[in-house]
């Protein structure tokens, strides 16, 4: 793999840097960690690559082997993977992030709860991702190519291990056009490459933060621009230890789909009948296959034979039992390995809050560790804005509601009004908020009302003391949720 100090190494020579370009690439594409991360993109696009390359063989007498083109081969796919990698970045982002500051969210843009998703799915599946802050918006950079988006190969340093550059590259559908972008710190530079002209600029670096003047003369002109205080692009990786989530599990996704798909195999060559001919031996192979042809056109068959013939239908028991508890096994252990819940079993009986909580146990442990990750990427982001603020997530865990807000009712004599509606469970923080809000305001609302009485005299005055006279005069029981207290002569309400 390439780094950034052989970038440096390169020099201005726009030629040779080309050559650079180029061969970071291909350097890129053949790697060991890219070659597992094209592997992952195929699982999470639904294909079972160990599966789609599986052939049935016979073998005759001589044991020569060729392809048994006769008998049932499907190749049926599950989507485990897929499953895990939505399930958990749902689990930790489907609510969204928030801030300390309102403003924070509205200056990272409204789409930033998407993209934030966007680039947690492909961080799972790649190993890592990047988000690539271009100017006032997110955009996500895949580490791995597909036929549906470019490839990022990174230029990491070789002294601190931080991405300071990187090449983005893909290929224009249906043609053999390639396109390179060089990211830099000090801005990009784009390339294309044909196969009559061969590799060239296609326009030359510029700036990140370009100031682009528009006239209908001269159309679009870039007169100036500047650059982040760091490099824009910014890592998220899956894990602490820097790999696709495939690693560990794809073995048992195979496992699974391969016992799947033989049990399918078996039920299809066994679900007709074969027939036994008694007292047949002089039916050669033509005559065995007349009689197969007249037994599915006529339902019916003579057996010739002078010491008395027959033929019995016959058909054949698939073993499902041992296949069926095959795959209930390599189920549970695949979302066991992968640290997951099994939502069946959490829908399949009505557990308790306390049981629903166990059941999440290593799922949170897991998901604790992908949030540092995140938390890990939009610190950085927020740096390279220049924000200071801290993000929070609120998980999206099954819960037995009732069962939680009855706990949380019942220790409501001792929290304040804020810790209980914290607490109860079928409330966002958002909610949470906008009633702590409102109810503030009603307060305020109320100590506009509320008077203090003089019961030596009979006068009154507002409490926010502008003016005083009978007419703003009210007894205790006329103020709505006013507590009254007594204190020598007078009375004070609150």
């Amino acid at each position: 793999m390439r780094t950034y100090q052989d970038l440096l190494a390169v020099g201005e020579n726009e030629k040779d840097r080309m050559e650079f370009v180029r061969g970071a690439v291909q350097d890129h594409t053949s790697s060991d960690d890219y070659k597992i991360a094209a592997a992952a993109e195929a699982y999470y696009a639904k294909h079972n690559l160990t599966i789609e390359k599986f052939q049935k063989f016979l073998y005759n007498a001589n044991g020569q082997a060729y392809p048994d083109l006769f008998s049932a081969n499907y190749k049926l796919k599950t989507l485990f993977f897929r499953r895990f990698v939505l399930q958990q970045v749902q689990y930790v982002l489907s609510n969204g992030v928030t801030f300390e500051q309102d403003s924070t969210k509205e200056r990272l843009g409204d789409t930033l709860d998407s993209r934030l998703s966007q680039l947690a799915k492909k961080a799972m599946v790649d190993k890592v991702a990047f988000g690539f802050w271009n100017r006032d918006h997110l955009e996500v950079f895949s580490y791995a190519d597909t036929p549906n988006e470019p490839g990022f190969a990174p230029l990491y340093d070789e002294e601190d291990g931080f991405l300071k550059a990187g090449v983005r590259y893909w290929t224009l559908d249906g043609t053999e056009t390639k396109r390179y972008t060089l990211y830099e710190l000090d801005g990009y530079t784009e390339y294309i490459e044909t196969k009559k002209e061969g590799l060239r600029v296609k326009q030359e670096k510029r700036p990140y933060l370009q100031t682009v003047r528009r006239s209908d003369v001269d159309g679009e002109t870039v007169e100036g621009g500047d650059n982040y205080p760091g490099f824009p692009i910014i890592p998220m990786y899956a894990n602490d230890i820097r790999q696709s989530e495939l690693v560990g599990i794809r073995e048992s996704i195979d496992c699974y789909d391969f016992v799947k798909s033989g049990l399918a195999n078996e039920i299809d060559d066994s679900s007709g009948i074969y027939w036994v001919l008694q007292n047949s031996g002089g039916m050669d192979d033509v005559d065995i296959a007349r009689f197969l042809d007249r037994m599915r056109t006529l339902r019916a068959a003579t057996v010739d034979s002078d010491d008395g013939g027959g033929a019995e239908a016959h058909t054949l028991d698939v073993p499902y039992q041992a296949r069926e508890a095959m795959l209930t096994r390599l189920r549970s252990d695949l979302y066991e390995d992968f640290q997951l819940v099994d939502m069946e079993k959490i829908m399949s009986g009505n557990l308790t809050a306390t049981a629903i909580r166990m059941g999440y146990q290593s799922q949170d442990d897991k998901c604790g560790d992908f949030e540092y990750c995140i938390r890990d990427f939009i610190g950085k982001l927020l740096e390279l804005i220049g924000i200071d603020d801290t993000p929070s997530f609120q998980w999206n865990r099954i819960a037995n509601q009732l069962e939680e807000t009855q706990m949380v009712l019942t220790a409501a004599t001792y929290l304040d009004d804020e810790a209980v509606l914290r607490h109860l469970p079928w409330l966002t923080p958002e909610e949470v908020d906008e009633i702590l809000e409102r109810r503030d305001a009603e307060d305020m609302e109320r100590l506009d009302v509320v008077e203090v009485t003089d019961g030596a005299d009979g006068q009154s005055a507002p409490a926010d003391g502008r003016g005083t006279g009978e007419a703003g005069a009210q007894d205790s029981e006329g103020v709505p949720g006013s507590v009254g207290r007594s204190a020598g002569n007078h009375k004070i309400l609150l």
